[in-house]
């Protein structure tokens, strides 16, 4: 399978403890966040994913480039991803330092300029990650996928491109020209979904595939249309799911991401009425 387990998801596991649930369910491949393979050592969490026959889909993250100057821990987390194998770091853009959006906008676009040749040195590619406008003051100021690709349009498409998160872009309107637009640009598929009534902290109001409103069958065929072959990280920030057994929550993502993402990886799947419309799910599993 495809399928990879980001780290986020399971975030009650060590980095031990993720390998080892991705071992037993089956899952070739796990997204890695900074802090918990600094918590092992870079070495150490190289090691350990390496000889569990792991792939590195992403490493999360970068980027937060709006307030201050944050060059050289971006350069080093371009030396952490190659470490570990990862080609793709994943980047934030980062919220608002003052009221001034459009010149926040444009750090976001100088900032990843720069990167471009360090990251070309070390074989790892740039993926900026759209977030949904409610994330704009203190995260992403990059909110459509159409801005993100505006931004990696003026690099090489092997050194910048894009995250497709369908949390962050199931809403935004001509999504799916934006998402052939990208093409070889499509750097991570990041599924989660869309829950309603939203949580107080907003931060945490990704749900488990299914459970929402996203359709993931209309954006998976368009990704895969798109071109995109690597892997389809699961990413839920939710303090429900963090809060379950961590093998439960690994055995229900499978399960989702077999019934609602894999038949529409590839652009000749089955268009059926049902698969139009994937059925909701309980948040039971």
């Amino acid at each position: 399978m495809r399928l990879s387990l980001n780290q986020r998801t399971t975030a009650n596991w060590t980095l031990p403890e993720a390998v080892a649930g991705c071992v037993a369910a089956g899952i070739g491949a796990i997204g890695l966040w900074r802090e918990p393979v600094a918590d092992v050592g870079l070495e150490t969490a190289a090691r350990m994913v390496r000889d569990a026959g792991l792939r590195v889909s992403s490493l999360c993250r970068g980027g937060f480039f709006t307030s201050g100057d944050n060059h050289a821990d971006n350069v080093a987390a371009l030396d952490e991803a190659a470490a570990l194998g990862a080609d793709v770091l994943v980047l934030v853009p980062g919220g608002l330092a003052d009221r001034d959006i459009d010149g926040a906008r444009q750090r976001v676009s100088d900032a990843v300029a720069a990167l471009v040749e360090p990251a070309r040195d070390r074989g790892v590619r740039l993926a900026i990650e759209p977030m949904h406008p409610i994330f704009a003051a203190d995260r992403g100021v990059i909110s459509t996928l159409a801005q993100a690709v505006d931004i990696a349009e003026a690099h090489p498409s092997d050194v910048v491109g894009v995250v497709v998160d369908t949390f962050h872009i199931w809403w935004e309107p001509g999504v799916l020209d934006q998402i052939a637009r990208a093409g070889e640009r499509i750097l991570a598929y990041q599924v989660s979904d869309w829950i309603t009534p939203l949580p107080a902290d907003t931060l945490l109001s990704r749900g488990m595939i299914g459970d929402g409103h996203i359709d993931f069958a209309r954006l998976t065929r368009a990704v895969a249309a798109a071109g995109y072959l690597g892997d389809v990280e699961v990413e839920i920030f939710n303090a429900d799911v963090w809060a379950a057994p961590g093998e439960e929550v690994v055995a229900t993502m499978a399960r989702r991401y077999a019934e609602l993402v894999e038949p529409h990886l590839t652009p000749c799947a089955p268009r059926s009425a049902a698969q139009a419309t994937p059925p909701r799910h309980t948040r039971a599993g």
